[in-house]
């Protein structure tokens, strides 16, 4: 039962903390900085399926593993470095074949990808050792 409602956990401080940063922090930076690149309307199922597909990744490859020992150092350290590698892969890829794709872009945007990915993944095991046991 731990591990179900880890994942609840994980996933609702993921949204929570992107929310923030793409709704009211970065919002202006991406708009300018992407420009006619940038969708007036969000696609919803394609938010919901990174959301997803993005939070059982580090559910199952940082968090889960570090549930057991409660390092919450250790799910912080493995967290950033999976959220860098994922976001590396979709801002360097853009990088590679979008013309014009900004590289301030690409580099605040993996930035945020470690941070928020080491920020979930500690306070994850944080919360769940402490109050689920």
């Amino acid at each position: 039962m731990k591990p179900f409602f880890a994942y609840f956990i994980l996933a609702g401080i993921l949204l929570v903390l992107d929310l923030i940063w793409i709704g009211v922090v970065a919002r202006d930076f991406y708009r300018q900085g992407l420009g006619s690149l940038m969708a007036e309307n969000v696609n919803l199922a394609a938010a919901f399926g990174f959301y997803l597909i993005y939070s059982i990744g580090l559910f199952i490859f940082v968090v889960r593993p570090e549930l057991a020992t409660g390092d919450w150092k250790s799910a912080a350290m493995m967290g950033a470095l999976f959220g860098l590698v994922a976001y590396a892969t979709y801002d360097l890829t853009n990088l590679a074949v979008i013309k014009g794709f900004p590289l301030n872009i690409a580099v605040v945007d993996m930035a945020w990808g470690a941070t928020v990915s080491a920020v979930t993944a500690a306070a994850t095991v944080l919360l769940v050792n402490r109050f689920i046991g």
